[in-house]
């Protein structure tokens, strides 16, 4: 009986091999997961988009349907066109410089012995401010008036005796010598006495050094010295700094470019007003009006000072404040003038919307010269009613109905019931 030896298997007799499904499972499993990985970078692309878009979206679609619903027109504040005059200004940092500032010094030696004055007083001219001990002042004065008096007498007498040699002299009496020799010592008697008056008009100047009074109308620094404090004379070192607050000015600088027109005005008698500003160039604090030019221009900055006077009645301007000032060169008359916020831009054009049959229409002008919350215009007619305000609901050709303006907040007392 013949062996029946078992059938080897060979690759090529199976056509579903146990390894080869494998390659494919691994395929099948990477294409699914770059699928995953695509959707969900599409889901947060899609998710930025919206998130970008719902802003416009707002402003575009929700905001244009403004307060009637949607598709309704835009409710607006209007401001009209009209003809006016707009002031041309020079802006620039000022300074705050009194008229006169004094910083009283002694001129004697001596001890103080009070002090009439407190501190950030108004002082008038020729108030007393100090006094120094004037006793070695007075003794002087006296000195010197007892050495004038004897002088005085010595001189009379010398005259007395030259009358008496001229008389002698006419009868021969004398030679002409002696009394040559005695106009002489009247002559030198004349001049000691001359000599004696002067040092009794230094004494009494000195004298008056002691008792310091103010220069002029203003007010008092700090207090610097106290009664009891020895004085030099011409020490550096004052006594009390009085400064001129009313009237009051300002230094500043303009361009020289300004400098002709500003001049022209000045020498025809035109005066210039100059407006202070606080800090913040927001709140005017006071109006003058321009003193003088200097002489010179700065030849590193291009500049040229100025000089303006204020009032100062109320005690607003505080010397070496610092100030922005507004200088009014010159005015434009017969200007069509519009809200400065009525103005919108786009990059460098400006527009408005111009309201015609309800209707907002886009109009490109030019805007001038700013005159505090008007700029002077080209492009639109005085009478033109133009919107100002609810700019960002608006596009070309929007409808829109005019707002009434709010009343303003009033209040009224109410009896209570009994």
């Amino acid at each position: 009986m013949a062996e029946e030896h078992p059938k080897q298997s060979t690759q090529a007799d199976n056509p579903n091999p146990p390894g080869a499904t494998k390659p494919k499972r691994s395929v099948v499993k990477r294409i699914i997961v770059w699928l995953v990985i695509l959707l969900v970078f599409a889901g947060l692309f899609v998710v930025v988009l919206r998130q970008k878009s719902a802003p416009q979206a707002a402003a575009q679609g929700g905001g244009r349907r403004g307060a009637l619903g949607g598709g309704g027109p835009v409710s607006v504040m209007t401001a009209t066109a009209k003809k006016g005059d707009v002031g041309v200004y020079q802006e620039a940092i000022g300074t705050v410089t009194p008229v006169y500032t004094s910083s009283v010094t002694s001129q004697v030696t001596g001890l103080i012995v009070a002090v009439h004055y407190t501190e950030g007083q108004l002082v008038h001219k020729g108030d007393p401010l100090v006094d120094i001990d004037p006793r070695q002042y007075e003794a002087n004065v006296t000195q010197a008036q007892g050495t004038l008096d004897k002088d005085t007498h010595v001189l009379a007498q010398a005259k007395m005796d030259l009358e008496r040699y001229r008389a002698a002299w006419e009868k021969n009496a004398i030679a002409k010598q002696i009394l040559e020799d005695q106009e002489k010592t009247v002559l030198q008697d004349e001049g000691t006495v001359k000599a004696d008056q002067g040092q009794l008009q230094f004494d009494q100047v000195q004298l008056t050094y002691c008792h310091i009074t103010a220069p002029f109308t203003g007010r008092v620094g700090l207090r610097l010295v106290d009664p009891g404090n020895l004085v030099q004379a011409n020490s550096t070192t004052p006594l009390v700094v009085v400064t001129q607050e009313q009237p009051i000015t300002v230094i500043f600088t303009i361009a020289e470019d300004y400098l002709g027109q500003i001049q022209g005005q000045l020498r025809h008698g035109g005066q210039l007003r100059v407006d202070a500003y606080d800090r913040t160039a927001q709140t005017k604090i006071a109006s003058g009006k321009l003193l003088t030019v200097d002489n010179q221009i700065d030849t590193t900055t291009g500049t040229v000072k100025l000089r303006a006077i204020f009032d100062n009645n109320n005690g607003t301007l505080f010397p070496n404040q610092f100030v922005n000032t507004r200088l009014l060169v010159t005015t434009q008359h017969n200007m069509t003038v519009i809200p400065t916020s009525a103005i919108q831009h786009n990059g460098d054009a400006s527009f408005v919307y111009l309201i015609q049959n309800g209707t907002a229409l886009i109009r490109n002008v030019q805007p001038g010269q700013a005159d505090g919350n008007l700029t002077a215009v080209e492009g639109i007619n005085p009478g033109d009613i133009l919107v100002n305000s609810s700019f960002e609901k608006l596009q070309a050709n929007a409808k829109v109905v005019i707002a009434k303006a709010p009343k303003p907040a009033t209040t009224s007392a109410t009896k209570a019931a009994p």
